[in-house]
């Protein structure tokens, strides 16, 4: 869940934890006064918590996601504990606020054959996200399709881009 208030996104993330089964994954103070509360269960519980989060969190809730079976290399790829290897190409996903960058991770690391590099929330990033894949470039340009496709209605995708055989250099400023 993302809350446009810092007071307002602890109290309602102490009511989540309250009210279901659920583990406190992340939550943290974000720039621009934005506050974002990550957890993980059942998705029955997760539903459950997020419901209550959202009605303490009421006008000042942004926005909220649940994802089924989200897929092993989100989690990783978020505290930037996966390691680097390889970069054959780099896909660079841009999301308009902090939350919406793990769902565009989710969609992309089960849309195609892709490692998930880095999902950035918002951390010096004006409250918006951004993704980091990398494979092949046709499954990089797959992955980020499908999201676009997925994410059209919602506008939550502000820019990507595809580099094919990115300089090394790159990858060093990356991570």
């Amino acid at each position: 869940m993302e809350f446009k208030s810092i007071p307002v996104g602890i109290e309602s993330t102490d009511e989540m934890l309250k009210s279901a089964n659920v583990e406190l994954l992340m939550a943290s103070p974000l720039c621009p006064g934005k506050y974002v509360s990550i957890i993980a269960g059942d998705v029955g519980a997760v539903e459950a918590s997020i419901k209550n989060g959202a009605h303490v969190g009421g006008i000042h809730m942004l926005e909220s996601h649940v994802i089924p079976n989200i897929h092993p290399d989100v989690l990783p790829a978020m505290l930037g504990a996966g390691e680097i290897g390889d970069v054959k190409s780099l896909g660079i996903v841009e999301t308009i606020n902090a939350i919406s960058s793990i769902l565009i991770g989710d969609i992309c690391a089960k849309a195609s054959n892709v490692e998930l590099l880095e999902i950035r929330i918002a951390r010096g990033l004006g409250g918006k996200g951004f993704v980091l894949i990398t494979g092949e470039i046709s499954s990089v340009k797959m992955a980020i399709q499908t999201a676009q496709t997925e994410m059209a209605e919602s506008n939550l995708i502000t820019s990507y881009s595809v580099i094919a055989s990115p300089h090394k250099d790159i990858a060093k400023i990356l991570f």
